[in-house]
């Protein structure tokens, strides 16, 4: 596991508030010489600690509606083809503009976390998109309507 001490942690925050920072407004702000940041940030990127830097989209761009969408897929009669179809499912869901993200659960399952502008849109997605899938087991949705944590997660997750 890759060591990280108290000023890389320190850079890592500030570009995680703000990774519009420049070297001299982080070297300001924790009273360090230019120098010593730009090999630190340089240091972090060649180790894959920092891998790139993106943009949170604001809320005028987020969807107003999201869910958590839980699908169990049928085991097909031949066992081997259960990966197979999964990997369909995952590869299916990502593709489309209302997905935010997409995940393997277990052995057969998937979840995926959707949005819309509103529920009446999202509910339709769901039914029209996920639901007419073949071969499905299951599918639970969970509507999320208010984050503690992560709240920015949709902004970031939303393409444009």
């Amino acid at each position: 596991m890759l060591q990280l001490d108290d000023l890389d942690r320190a850079i890592l925050r500030l570009l995680k508030e703000d990774a519009r920072l420049t070297i001299s407004e982080l070297a300001e702000r924790l009273n360090r010489p230019e120098s010593t940041i730009h090999f630190r940030i340089k240091k972090l990127l060649e180790k894959g600690v920092i891998e790139r830097y993106t943009i949170i989209l604001g809320e005028e761009l987020r969807p107003k509606a999201v869910a958590l969408v839980y699908i169990q897929a049928e085991t097909p009669i031949i066992e081997d083809f259960l990966e197979k179809y999964i990997h369909y499912i995952m590869k299916t869901l990502s593709i489309l503009p209302n997905v935010l993200a997409v995940a393997r659960s277990g052995r057969d399952g998937v979840v995926a976390l959707v949005g819309e502008e509103n529920e009446e849109k999202l509910e339709r997605f769901i039914n029209e998109t996920i639901k007419v899938l073949p071969t499905l087991k299951k599918i639970e949705v969970m509507p999320l309507q208010e984050f503690d944590k992560g709240r920015d997660l949709i902004g970031f997750l939303v393409r444009v």
